[in-house]
């Protein structure tokens, strides 16, 4: 005896395959490298409330929460670091490679006396930035 399998039932079980395979697109839309320039700031709205932010290097980057769905990530030097976010029970929500970068660089201009980096911000005039002058320059290989 053949069974016939109600139409209903039938388009339950093809919605449900297909949302099956929509999560790991959205996981790996989450999970993708995500670029900022330094001292600016990049929004992150999250698939999941966060429970946790994890910051691999925050000499790299800073996460603000602005709720438990939004983050703001900020490059604060140049380099590459990880962030991931964790639900309350410990499920990755997020997790992106981080990569601060220079970006048009317009409006910043680097001085060099000697081996001393100075960072100027430009408009009109340029002015000394906030992050000053640097030390002096590591031996090149």
């Amino acid at each position: 005896m053949i069974r016939s399998v109600p139409s209903a039932a039938r388009l339950a079980a093809v919605l449900a395959g297909i949302a099956f395979l929509a999560v790991p697109a959205a996981v790996a839309a989450q999970s993708a490298r995500l670029s900022v320039e330094i001292d600016q700031a990049a929004r992150v709205q999250l698939r999941g409330p966060a429970g946790s932010v994890i910051v691999g290097n925050p000499l790299i980057a800073d996460v603000t929460v602005v709720d438990s769905n939004t983050l703001y990530i900020t490059g604060k030097g140049y380099g590459v670091t990880e962030i991931v976010a964790v639900d309350s029970i410990g499920r990755t929500v997020f997790q992106s490679e981080v990569v601060v970068t220079a970006g048009s660089g317009a409006g910043r201009v680097r001085v060099w006396r000697g081996g001393q980096a100075t960072e100027m911000a430009c408009a009109a005039s340029c002015s000394p930035s906030v992050r000053g002058t640097s030390g002096p320059m590591a031996p090149t290989p």
